[in-house]
């Protein structure tokens, strides 16, 4: 592809797996019950499973375990796909990379679908946890229309969720999954989010990883689209990436047999202007 080799992207196009922290879960939900980390987790997950119908853990008792990026060009063309620590993982290095990263190239733009509400915060907090300074990020001494936090700084942080919703006016039922499988792109590959936790007792990383790596590029293939909807490139344009993006991920397949599975489980977008 032609990003390939360029050395400052102008996009982060990124997703993040997690699991929760059981000993801080035990301490804090479950103080003087004398459970251990993993009884904790499932003692909580029924509980918010019973209360919510749902036993995903709230971002601020999770730790980052896999952490995907799509490195894009000005032009918007794929330049690498890394998952970063890898064959490691270790949250806290995968928390000082993402941000020692982000500012190395010149703090591109984020771009991610939902990440407002779980992927920045939680990385956010992960530095914290772990003690990393990000004075670029937190630039709170600026007008707040310049913070890079603000939550319609999108030259900061592009949310395509925000962008097809109006900043939240309305409710995008379906999430990624929908938008990619609009485009034709496999979406959900039997894998979700609330699984990861199971995933990651059982050690199976790769798999997370796999699940990861196919979100990121769902939501670059849903960012092409937005870069339609908005005007940035044309449809033709789009086509032409598309394409580019395809015969990469094809190359990159022996090494990442995910990419082969994500290509064969893709179908072509039915562009109504073909005549």
């Amino acid at each position: 592809m032609k990003g390939i080799g360029l050395t400052h992207p102008k996009y982060l196009v990124f997703d993040v797996e997690t699991v929760a922290d059981g000993e801080l879960v035990s301490q804090i939900r479950f103080p003087g019950d004398d459970l251990t980390p993993e009884e904790a987790v499932d003692t909580y997950r029924s509980w918010l499973m019973d209360k919510f119908e749902s036993d995903f853990v709230p971002y601020t008792f999770q730790v980052p375990v896999s952490v995907v990026i799509a490195k894009v060009s000005d032009q918007l063309e794929l330049m690498d796909i890394v998952a970063i620590d890898e064959p490691e993982f270790r949250p806290s290095v995968i928390t000082e990379k993402f941000w020692r990263g982000w500012y190395q190239y010149d703090m591109p733009t984020f771009v991610t679908f939902n990440g407002r509400t779980f992927d920045l915060p939680l990385m956010e907090l992960a530095a914290f946890r772990y003690g990393i300074s990000v004075p670029a990020w937190f630039n709170l001494a600026d007008k707040s229309f310049e913070q890079r936090r603000n939550r319609y700084n999108q030259n900061a942080h592009l949310d395509l969720q925000d962008v097809l919703t109006n900043f939240s006016a309305t409710r995008f039922n379906g999430g990624l999954n929908l938008a990619a499988n609009i485009l034709g792109r496999p979406g959900k590959m039997g894998i979700a989010g609330h699984m990861v936790q199971d995933l990651h007792a059982e050690g199976q990383v790769e798999r997370i990883n796999d699940y990861c790596r196919c979100d990121v590029l769902d939501t670059y293939f849903v960012f092409l689209r937005v870069a339609v909807l908005t005007g940035q490139i044309s449809l033709e344009r789009e086509r032409e990436i598309v394409a580019s993006t395809n015969q990469w991920l094809e190359q990159q397949a022996e090494a990442t047999p995910v990419y082969g599975e994500y290509l064969e489980r893709s179908s072509e977008w039915e562009n109504p202007w073909d005549e």
